[in-house]
């Protein structure tokens, strides 16, 4: 069994870049190891800093209270589908998901 998948990350201008994924991690886990931009993780997943936002696919479980609080202060509006990376674990289902990373303003 693969113990990872691939990851792909859509900048606002339509590149994309693809990074391995450990499941059982986390998305935002994964963009920081992969060095993806604007995904900063300062807080380290601690979900206290929302500097791992992203728009993720649909079917993921919902936000909870917490991260929900958290998007509220995010620096790019919050959106459908907008999520903390570092509260979406990483599992096989997510092999070949587009996370999109938001621009700022």
């Amino acid at each position: 069994m693969n113990k990872t998948v691939t990851l792909i990350f859509e900048r606002a201008d339509g590149s994309r870049t693809s990074t391995e994924a450990r499941i059982g991690g986390s998305v935002m886990e994964a963009a920081v190891l992969g060095g993806i931009p604007a995904i900063e993780g300062e807080c380290g997943g601690c979900l206290s800093c929302a500097t791992c936002h992203v728009v993720a696919p649909e079917g993921l479980r919902e936000v909870g209270d917490d991260e929900d609080a958290m998007l509220e202060g995010t620096v790019v509006a919050r959106r459908p589908g907008s999520r903390l990376a570092c509260q979406i674990p990483v599992t096989a289902e997510l092999s070949g998901a587009v996370f999109c990373i938001p621009e700022e303003p």
